[in-house]
């Protein structure tokens, strides 16, 4: 099992194109932890924003009637991914990886599947 600042690293070095990682509990909007980032990406600013989106993703799904849980979201830009991916399982409940990418020099498809490795062996 790794803790927040084991997954941040994780993310980080692990994947390809990584430019910022950070782990959010969506009930406050509050970052448990961040790494990358810099003065034109403040995670915290990002942690909070898209704490949002997960919000009315999820009032969208239950107004739809739609029984689905959420795998991922995926944000593309110009030049870059923000990939956010909800935990699940007792320890991730309300919480969720947030990733943003190099589009030039990322894989999607591997850091998709990073993100779950990651997603696997968190425990907070």
């Amino acid at each position: 099992m790794a803790s927040v600042e084991v997954s941040l690293k994780d993310m980080m070095a692990g994947i390809e194109g990584a430019v910022g990682a950070a782990v959010v509990d969506y009930t406050s909007g509050m970052a448990l932890g961040t790494l990358g980032g810099g003065k034109d990406l403040d995670l915290n600013v990002a942690a909070a924003g898209n704490t949002d989106v997960i919000r009315a993703k999820v009032r969208t799904m239950e107004q739809l009637g739609l029984k689905s849980q959420i795998e991922d979201i995926l944000l593309t830009l110009d030049h870059q991914y923000h990939v956010i991916r909800l935990l699940k399982g007792r320890s991730g409940n309300g919480l969720f990886l947030y990733l943003v990418l190099d589009k030039a020099n990322a894989n999607l498809a591997m850091a998709r599947h990073q993100l779950r490795r990651v997603e696997e062996a968190i425990e907070i």
